[in-house]
């Protein structure tokens, strides 16, 4: 797929004249730029893991357009949600689970942050659990990106860092998770139905998200995830952490691809 570039300065009447127009990508254009990228990491005979988000959408609507032009053969996905499952089926991309396939190939997904180390932050769709249980038993995780998701820190973006926990009492565990991050400026907010107010966001497990806000770093993320973890309430937090092995970023200049 060819990349347009981004002229930084307006070309004279000459120039014009003699070239073609120069183009803006939009937001989605350079997600499925990447996407396909990421898709030529993919091989005949494969387990993969597909990703959750409008980034992996393309990468799975390009391995079921590969797959129906016999390009790839023999591929078994392993969904990381419902949405995803049912796009797979759609495509006719042979599903399966990871009872049956316990160590993947490949996984593609997208990625809401990511940091100078290739740590992420995912899970703003609300998909992170299963996310994070298929793409942590992968041999290769490709993460794609466009350029605004690079931050210099976790939660530099001032967006939200998930964290999904039981709905059992989960204004307590809200509570915890402010106060753990009190130093960071956290604050903690549970998602709810996009265009509600009171009707909280319920994940494919039956679960809340509470979304916690940093103005500030947070650190050393290892310790700040386990701290998370040790909460009773709290099932799993979207830092996904040393998982990249690849991650490709689409910006106005071009892809660039970095290894683990």
């Amino acid at each position: 797929m060819a990349l347009a570039y981004l002229g930084s300065k307006k070309p004279n009447t000459t120039a014009a004249m003699s070239s073609p127009p120069e183009l803006i990508l939009t937001q989605d254009e350079l997600k499925k730029i990447a996407a396909y990228k990421a898709v030529e990491y993919v091989e005949s005979n494969m387990i993969l893991g597909l990703g959750t988000g409008s980034t992996a959408k393309h990468a799975i609507d390009r391995i079921g357009e590969l797959l129906r032009q016999g390009k790839l053969s023999n591929i078994i996905g392993i969904p990381t949600s419902t949405i995803t499952h049912e796009q797979a089926l759609s495509l006719n991309i042979p599903l399966s689970d990871l009872d049956t396939h316990p160590v993947l190939d490949l996984a593609i997904d997208g990625a809401d942050e990511v940091d100078p180390n290739m740590n992420l932050v995912k899970g703003r769709g609300g998909s992170l659990l299963r996310e994070k249980m298929i793409e942590g038993c992968c041999k290769k995780f490709v993460v794609i990106v466009d350029e605004s998701k690079l931050v210099d820190y976790v939660g530099a973006s001032g967006l939200a860092l998930p964290v999904e926990v039981v709905p059992f009492c989960w204004k307590f565990t809200a509570s915890k998770l402010q106060t753990l991050f009190k130093d960071a400026g956290c604050v903690a907010k549970l998602r709810v139905i996009s265009g509600s107010v009171d009707h909280p966001y319920v994940t494919d497990n039956g679960n809340y998200i509470i979304d916690l806000y940093f103005k500030k770093d947070i650190g050393d993320l290892k310790a700040a995830g386990d701290a998370m973890l040790r909460f009773a309430g709290v099932v799993e937090h979207g830092m996904f952490i040393d998982m990249a092995t690849t991650l490709i970023v689409a910006g106005e200049l071009g892809i660039t691809v970095r290894h683990k």
